[in-house]
């Protein structure tokens, strides 16, 4: 596999190599790489989306499908000024014990709440992005997942995105 030409400009250059190193076969053969987004404005006044790989979902919606063999394929819309009561967690694939004592451990809601209310970011978008990340057909996470995700936080009105795997 090659490296990308302009590895320098990426966020951690070298990363896809070295995930085939440790993870042979897992499929990722990217040769070329898409530039990091530069914020046409100050922080302190763009509205921030944060969308995770956490399983965090609103109580009460369809629970994400933890159990398929190639994975869940949605995303869930969290609303921005949930408490950590108001949500739960559906996700297989790491251990959730430290998240369900806090739950910002995984998906710190309350932490970009106060950063919203500090001024640090001009504000929230109001949902936030959730997804499970087992998905075992990589193509079809960018082709429906990654497009439906990338769609509804343009809708949102979200100036920068705040990504965080879990």
């Amino acid at each position: 596999m090659m490296e990308p030409s302009n590895a320098s400009q990426q966020l951690r250059p070298g990363l896809w190599t070295t995930i085939n190193e440790r993870y042979p076969g897992s499929m990722i053969t990217k040769a070329d790489t898409v530039p990091l987004a530069r914020l046409n404005q100050p922080l302190s006044s763009a509205r921030l989306t944060f969308i995770s790989s956490a399983g965090v979902q609103p109580q009460g919606t369809m629970p994400f499908d933890v159990v398929h063999p190639v994975g869940d394929y949605t995303f869930r819309p969290v609303p921005s000024n949930s408490t950590p009561e108001a949500l739960e967690i559906h996700q297989l694939k790491y251990p959730t014990a430290d998240a369900h004592r806090d739950l910002n451990v995984i998906f710190p809601i309350e932490r970009l709440q106060e950063l919203a209310a500090e001024g640090v970011v001009g504000g929230l978008t109001s949902h936030l992005v959730s997804f499970i990340g087992y998905n075992m057909d990589p193509e079809r996470l960018e082709r429906t997942l990654a497009e439906e995700i990338a769609d509804a936080v343009v809708a949102d009105g979200a100036d920068a995105a705040l990504l965080c795997p879990a």
